[in-house]
């Protein structure tokens, strides 16, 4: 008779229950949407606070090489899975001349630098940024001076890289001491030069005129170089950004492999579900430029696809001032949280959900300036955020999969409801694994959600990445940056037919990785 009550009482406690929050995902390896490219996970480095002096370059420390490169950063860097870094800006760039960057150190000029208020020594410039890509083993992407420059200095910086001939500055380039080019094959046609902020500031008309030619005189000194348009930045009440992404593709269509788009996103609100409810933003953002690139195709006959580069994006919003002065006294140093580590991964998702445009994505930045590595004279730690952006770059070249779900939903403000399971997939063909990226944007549900694989059979087990931390706010500093690490794990998954159920925790990033036979 006791057993009997028992077991009563556990079916009665079992029906009062709160249900736990279901979802589905779907699964098809023939809903491909395109290639991961591997540059969406690049990364960017400004003459900007301790980024470049004091981070990646650091002459006279002990933990820098013989040619001032920071050791423990190079090793930082290569662990991240950099694949292209962006470089001299940013807003730096509107200001920079690139001569003033070469040749005997000793003899380079310090000058004040326009954009952040700071001087500029010019002990690293053009060979030292190229090397320093060389050694790390990255794609580099320059970026041209479209503000305060001009058409001949950035011909010339495509000459001083990569002719193979003999001209003056192909000769510079060898008294300098590099005799072969270094084949700089990315450029970009002006940083942010819709901004007011921005030195050089165009309108849309002016900014299309000189990008067209500029481009002109680039591709005669090399024909192979891609090119990337200053896309809006501009995201400010009454800005139409819109409109300037629509007649800067009209000016370059015929000229360009890529046009920028940059996001910075912030939680002053200290509300974790609003903060990554800004994927709507994103997907937006990406959705209406690709939008614009067909319609300026449209009716044409196309030669050159052109993508979305998303060359500065990040959670950024701590160290920031009244303007771009006091902005750069702060050195722009953010001390990221295990909340902001969440938000890597709404990045990623749409980087992926959308990979037949977007092309490249380059953090912004590298190191100590809103970045995933920090130093001082004595060694680094990593930031939280360091470690989804590795995990998620072992999928690049993957196909991105168009994964059905369904999820609980909530609505952030006046914002349309979205899912609180935030997924994006991708298949790797070569070795039969299916990797599923869902990221939990409940601050206090767990959600489980029945996975149904749509081709082939799934083995027994699958490897579990997981990123989850019961204090949101949990940071690093210098030697103690173990708190907030992924955990790691191989799971049994109990199937049912093609389906197995899985429980994602509240606030946490996921990555599953599935074999399929």
């Amino acid at each position: 008779m006791r057993s009997i009550r028992f077991l009563l009482f556990t079916l009665a406690a079992a029906a009062a229950a709160p249900a736990q929050p279901q979802a589905r995902i779907k699964i098809d390896t023939d809903r491909v949407i395109g290639e991961v490219h591997p540059y969406l996970f690049g990364n960017f480095a400004e003459h900007l606070g301790r980024c470049i002096y004091g981070g990646i370059y650091d002459e006279g420390s002990p933990l820098a090489d013989a040619q001032g490169y920071r050791k423990d950063v190079m090793q930082a860097i290569q662990g991240l899975g950099v694949s292209i870094l962006r470089w001299p800006g940013g807003n730096f760039v509107s200001g920079y001349n690139w001569k003033d960057g070469i040749g005997p150190k000793s003899q380079r000029p310090v000058r004040p630098e326009g954009a952040w208020g700071a001087l500029e020594p010019n002990q690293f410039g053009t060979d030292e940024f190229l090397q320093y890509a060389e050694k790390i083993g990255v794609q580099p992407y320059i970026c041209i001076n479209a503000g305060l420059g001009s058409i001949q200095d950035a011909r010339d910086w495509v000459e001083y890289c990569n002719e193979t001939r003999d001209t003056y500055w192909a000769q510079q380039r060898r008294k300098n001491g590099r005799e072969k080019p270094y084949n700089v094959k990315i450029w970009g046609l002006g940083n942010e030069i819709d901004g007011p902020w921005q030195l050089g500031h165009k309108n849309v008309e002016d900014y299309g005129k000189f990008a067209l030619e500029a481009a002109k005189a680039m591709r005669r000194v090399d024909d192979s170089i891609k090119l990337i348009a200053s896309g809006s930045s501009n995201f400010r009440a009454g800005a139409d950004w819109i409109g300037w992404n629509r007649a800067v593709l009209e000016h370059l269509r015929d000229t360009i492999d890529y046009i920028s788009l940059h996001t910075y996103i912030g939680n002053p609100e200290n509300n974790l579900e609003k903060f990554l409810a800004v994927s709507q933003d994103i997907d937006h953002r990406i959705e209406v430029v690709k939008g614009l690139i067909l319609a300026a195709q449209s009716g044409r006959p196309v030669t050159r696809p052109i993508y979305i580069a998303y060359d500065e994006w990040n959670v950024w919003y701590r160290a920031r001032g009244g303007n771009e002065h006091e902005t750069g006294r702060t050195r722009l140093e953010e001390i990221y949280n295990f909340e902001d580590a969440l938000a890597m991964g709404m990045f990623f998702n749409s980087f992926i959900r959308h990979a037949d445009i977007v092309k490249m994505a380059n953090l912004a930045q590298i190191v100590n300036v809103i970045a995933p590595i920090f130093t001082n004279e004595k060694g680094l730690f990593l930031q939280p955020i360091y470690f989804p952006i590795a995990e998620y770059g072992k999928q690049r070249g993957n196909l991105s999969l168009d994964v059905w779900t369904t999820s609980p939903t909530y609505q952030s403000g006046d914002r349309a409801p979205l899912k609180y399971l935030d997924v994006s997939s991708t298949f790797d063909r070569k070795t039969g694994y299916i990797y599923l990226n869902v990221l939990n944007r409940s601050q206090s549900m767990e959600i489980a959600a029945d996975i149904e694989n749509q081709s082939g059979k799934l083995g027994a087990s699958a490897s579990v990445w997981e990123m989850n931390h019961p204090d949101l706010k949990a940071t690093h500093t210098f030697g103690a940056d173990q708190k907030v690490r992924p955990s790691t794990k191989t799971v049994t998954l109990q199937q049912n037919g093609p389906a197995f159920r899985y429980a994602f925790p509240a606030h946490s990033l996921t990555i599953l990785r599935l074999k399929l036979s």
